[in-house]
């Protein structure tokens, strides 16, 4: 199949432009959503199958290995198929996931829940690949930090909806023992897969194409940066960083419950999955925080300065990790949620600068950085063991190893930068520069419809 023929982000009008932004960002909810239910069925699965911390965490393994395994695949067919094709497939596989579900309750099976859990990853890994790159390609490139961290603070607001759900359902009452409602909040999570496939189905999504692109970064000088994708260096060290990253992510998260009630503080299930999902709330005002608040400095944008922030943050994760494996009680607990504060922007910063300014690797790129998502699957299992020999507490000094990998590639990317044109800790915009440079004015680097959306957008804010 040919590829489609399409368009660069730039070339769309303002109410183009919202209505595909709109569009796109809904779908950062339905994966925030699932990894938020995901985290809590660790420690309900603990009681109602009666297995170990370790054990149950075959739950991130499916899920975060059908990353590291699909993620691939989905960046390549997407090629040829193109984006809106590509978010059928990948709400179809997450639709299906979820209904498994239902006989996996049914039957009381928890080899049911990993395999439908893979399922559902890998309908999780072809949206990410398809939602992550066009919003980065959905527009110039001097915002497309802001757009990815902007939408993605969607996904954090659905992520706190998970463990709210869990607290009021899973762990009262006759449920904390049973699976009954786990079925029902499945079947719902299908129907809005399904729902969303239909909505998909009837909108005029404009196709972003690589070709285009790669056109756009030609006619501003800088083809010779392009050349085969294993020399897209900042790419490839990019999904190195994305795995470590996610990998910490997730183990921070997957024993956040198991860590509030072993604090010995006279915390139960139910507080503890509340404490959870004020932790996720606090993600996500970290990641809006951080995505609205350079947008009233100077003209240098958080996309602009993402270098200097990811090395920031990557101190501030380590060091907190490190306070929250050491410290006891409410201390530990404080700590926790300051980490959740500060890890909120190391997705969206690492996937906007391994991708950048990639052109005819574009989609294969972003596949690549969100195979890095597959870190996921590895941590946990890490976590879990340590924690099942030691102390939940103790285990956190997994996670911290990956948060320390994550600031050597900011590093990296730093002493690049210094080689090929003086030392900085800013991200320098390759692209605008050049144009910059050839005489062509800021205000033509804006797309006219994201930078109207844009204005409106600060102003409402």
């Amino acid at each position: 199949m040919a590829p489609p023929t399409g368009t660069t982000g730039a070339q769309l009008g303002r109410r183009q432009w919202v209505y595909a932004f709109a569009l796109v960002t809904s779908l950062f909810f339905t994966w925030g959503f699932a990894y938020g239910l995901l985290d809590v069925l660790n420690a309900h699965f603990q009681t109602v199958f009666g297995i170990s911390k370790l054990q149950s965490t075959l739950l991130q393994l499916a899920y975060f290995g059908a990353y590291f395994v699909w993620a691939p695949f989905a960046g390549g067919f997407m090629r040829r198929i193109g984006y809106k094709k590509g978010i059928h497939v990948g709400l179809s596989l997450y639709s299906l996931g979820a209904i498994f579900f239902w006989p996996s309750a049914k039957f009381e099976t928890y080899g049911g829940f990993v395999g439908s859990t893979f399922v559902i990853g890998c309908g999780l890994s072809t949206l990410e690949v398809a939602a992550n790159s066009y919003i980065s390609v959905l527009g110039t490139p001097q915002y497309a930090a802001a757009r990815l961290n902007f939408s993605q603070g969607f996904q954090g607001v659905a992520s706190f909806a998970g463990p709210l759900i869990a607290a009021r359902w899973f762990f009262t009452g006759a449920n904390a023992t049973s699976l009954g409602t786990v079925q029902w909040v499945y079947l719902a999570v299908a129907g809005l897969g399904i729902a969303l496939n239909v909505l998909f189905f009837f909108a005029d999504l404009p196709e972003i194409t690589e070709d285009a692109l790669a056109e756009e970064i030609q006619d501003a000088g800088l083809e010779d940066d392009q050349g085969p994708f294993w020399r897209q260096y900042r790419c490839i060290f990019g999904f190195v960083a994305q795995t470590a990253y996610v990998g910490a992510q997730v183990a921070v998260a997957s024993f956040a419950v198991n860590f509030f009630v072993d604090q010995g503080v006279g915390i139960d299930q139910s507080t503890a999955s509340r404490l959870f999902s004020f932790c996720q709330i606090t993600f996500t005002i970290g990641r809006h925080v951080f995505s609205i608040l350079p947008n009233f400095r100077h003209k240098l944008t958080l996309a602009h300065r993402f270098v200097g922030c990811l090395r920031s943050m990557d101190f501030c994760c380590s060091t907190f990790c490190l306070l929250v494996s050491q410290l006891p009680g409410y201390g530990a607990i404080g700590c926790i949620f300051a980490l959740f504060f500060f890890e909120s922007i190391c997705y969206p910063c690492i996937f906007t600068l391994g991708t950048k300014n990639l052109g005819v690797h574009t989609k294969r790129g972003s596949g690549l950085i969100v195979m890095g998502v597959g870190g996921g699957a590895w941590y946990p299992p890490a976590q879990g063991g340590l924690a099942d020999s030691a102390y939940t507490r103790r285990s956190y000094l997994v996670p911290m190893s990956g948060y320390i990998a994550m600031t050597i590639y900011a590093i990296g990317l730093v002493v690049d930068q210094a080689k090929k044109g003086g030392f900085t800790f800013q991200n320098r915009d390759e692209l605008s520069a050049r144009i910059a440079k050839d005489g062509v004015p800021d205000s033509a680097l804006d797309s006219p419809g994201e930078k109207a959306a844009v204005a409106d957008l600060i102003k409402a804010v």
